[in-house]
């Protein structure tokens, strides 16, 4: 099929995502104590939603530039753009999750863990679907792209998933810390060297 059906399916999807992380953000009660200090004690809301944001936009980036290497999809593309999606659409939950429970003296661990483990399980899916695209359907690539450039795509992606381990793994010890590494991991992919670099190859122009 061609790719134009799947992109625009796609980007409702992270649309919709991106969209439902701001309801986490509530707007506080009058009469529930001074304005400034309840807008302050959602600083774990405010946290969560930019880590969030940043990390789905940068993902959208990304999923744009590998659907545009495509010449058109097969079934098995479409089940991993699928699984994709799925990974997208449970962070409003995860991020809502966290930021819900990072103040608590309970569960806070284990709220911080699912969080991160939220974008590894994301970037597993993304590093899978780049591996099947560039190197088991290369002849549905829109260009021929050579071993190395393909071998250079899938190193960076699976490089992005190291932290998100680290991320997972120490949020029992530390949530702030396992929270602190997805925001470090967001902020760097969204600079302009990180995010041209994740390409890493040209798509074909539109």
């Amino acid at each position: 099929m061609n790719t134009n059906r799947l992109e625009a399916f796609s980007d409702g999807v992270f649309a919709i995502a991106i969209t439902l992380l701001v309801l986490e953000i509530h707007i506080p009660e009058p009469g529930s104590g001074r304005l400034s200090d309840e807008l302050a004690a959602q600083w774990p809301s405010y946290a969560a939603f930019f880590i969030s944001f940043l990390t789905i936009g940068i993902i959208w980036i990304n999923h744009h530039a590998m659907l545009r290497r495509l010449a058109r999809a097969d079934h098995s593309i479409l089940i991993w753009n699928l699984f994709l999606l799925m990974t997208v659409s449970i962070l409003p939950f995860t991020t809502a999750l966290m930021a819900q429970y990072l103040k608590e003296s309970e569960g806070e661990s284990l709220a911080a863990g699912i969080y991160a483990g939220s974008f590894l399980l994301m970037g597993l899916v993304f590093a899978g679907m780049q591996r099947h695209i560039l190197f088991r359907r290369t002849v549905l690539l829109a260009r021929e792209i050579d071993q190395q450039a393909r071998s250079r795509v899938l190193r960076l992606a699976a490089l992005g998933i190291v932290p998100y381990v680290l991320a997972t793994a120490v949020a029992i010890v530390s949530p702030y810390l396992s929270i602190a590494i997805c925001g470090a991991v967001a902020v760097y992919y969204a600079l302009p060297l990180a995010s041209s670099a994740s390409a890493a190859i040209e798509p074909p122009p539109a």
